[in-house]
């Protein structure tokens, strides 16, 4: 079975695209562990400069 690529409290960098604003970009700190939804499993991560939170796949942290 497959495991989530990143750990909670792990650093991430998130490359925005799509609807997400480029400023999304950046350092991120991941803060929860969400199931696999069709394409990947999704993370709850906020971000290291201003605290905002978001959703998002597994696919779009590096």
């Amino acid at each position: 079975m497959q495991k989530h690529k990143y750990e909670i409290g792990e650093t991430v960098e998130f490359v925005a695209g799509g609807s997400y604003p480029p400023k999304a970009r950046g350092q991120y700190t991941v803060v929860r562990q969400l199931p696999s939804e069709g394409d990947g499993y999704q993370y709850r991560i906020k971000s290291l400069a201003d605290g905002h939170e978001r959703m998002v796949r597994e696919g779009q942290l590096g």
